[in-house]
């Protein structure tokens, strides 16, 4: 077998992060097997540009992150974007209740987590420790999970204020495979407001659709 470099190093990078070529017929065993894992990710070279594959125990990413590539390459397509829960849409009620815990914290910020259990499919809300907390500003901790538990959502409130991503919240997210959401307005009739987003492979993706049952629409 030929070795991708010569430094154990940086074989090990390559290999743990692969780039497979589409064959323009037929099937990719190495594709095949990188799309089934239960975790990883990999690149899928094709005529038609890059995509990342992601694979998480709750998550299954497909996303194209080149445009078609110019020259001519002689492979086949990179297929359909696709961002699947692998876990399933998260019950309604646990979004109620992270709702009225935002409520209750008012005028503060407050945070939670929704986390999933892989052997058993159960969904559970954690209420993160909280070092700092104010109407404009918040410290919390990321738990540490046991065996078979994963973490789905990262969600924290604005209060009274506006939903969105904050230069802090970039930095917080840029490494991380998860669903980010940040809920403001929470004192308003019409509210309230979310900002949603996807973060995976160093990208903040737009979500197709709310995470919980029940809604259709992610803002």
């Amino acid at each position: 077998m030929t070795m991708l470099a010569d430094d154990p190093t940086a074989a090990a990078v390559l290999a743990a992060v692969p780039c497979h070529p589409v064959p323009p017929l037929g099937k990719s065993s190495a594709l095949e097997a990188l799309r089934s894992a239960r975790s990883g990710h990999g690149l899928a070279v094709g005529a038609d540009g890059v995509m990342l594959i992601l694979r998480r125990p709750w998550l299954a990413l497909d996303v194209p992150i080149t445009p078609p590539i110019a020259a001519y390459l002689p492979y086949g397509s990179i297929g359909a974007p696709r961002a699947d829960l692998r876990c399933g849409l998260i019950p309604r009620e646990h979004l109620d209740a992270i709702l009225d815990h935002f409520r209750a914290a008012l005028p503060n910020e407050a945070a939670a987590f929704v986390l999933w259990n892989e052997a058993t499919g159960a969904f559970t809300v954690n209420l993160p420790d909280i070092d700092e907390a104010s109407p404009s500003r918040l410290v919390y901790r990321t738990p540490a999970l046991p065996a078979d538990w994963h973490m789905v959502c990262d969600i924290h409130s604005h209060g009274r204020g506006s939903s969105f991503f904050s230069t802090t919240d970039n930095a917080d997210d840029a490494h991380a495979t998860k669903i980010s959401l940040v809920f403001g307005r929470l004192d308003q009739p019409d509210g309230p407001i979310m900002a949603s987003r996807l973060c995976a492979g160093g990208m903040f993706l737009p979500l197709p659709r709310s995470p919980f049952a029940g809604e259709s629409h992610a803002n």
